[in-house]
């Protein structure tokens, strides 16, 4: 997309990983974002073995867990589309 002769580019991961109950992305840029599993309905009620399984997809445009059938955006996440409240 073009905007005013300026190139937006949708946010691409270049690795993903989980440490107990959050989920990290390694943007392209360089960036490094996290966000806690308990934040989606499906990655709530996962082990942290589960979570650890965490792949690329879509050539870096989401996050997939093969045995929960749970594909996440890159794009979402970072916009804070969550599923469920922040926990006290």
């Amino acid at each position: 997309m073009y905007i005013e002769n300026t190139i937006i580019a949708e946010p691409v991961a270049i690795k993903a990983y989980a440490v107990k109950r959050a989920i990290y992305i390694e943007l392209i840029d360089g960036r490094v974002i996290s966000f806690p599993a308990d934040r989606f309905k499906i990655l709530n009620q996962a082990t942290n073995e589960q979570l650890k399984k965490v792949a690329l997809r879509l050539n870096g445009y989401a996050l997939r867990w093969e045995d929960l059938d749970e594909d996440i955006t890159v794009k979402g996440i970072i916009a804070g589309n969550f599923q469920l409240p922040l926990k006290d």
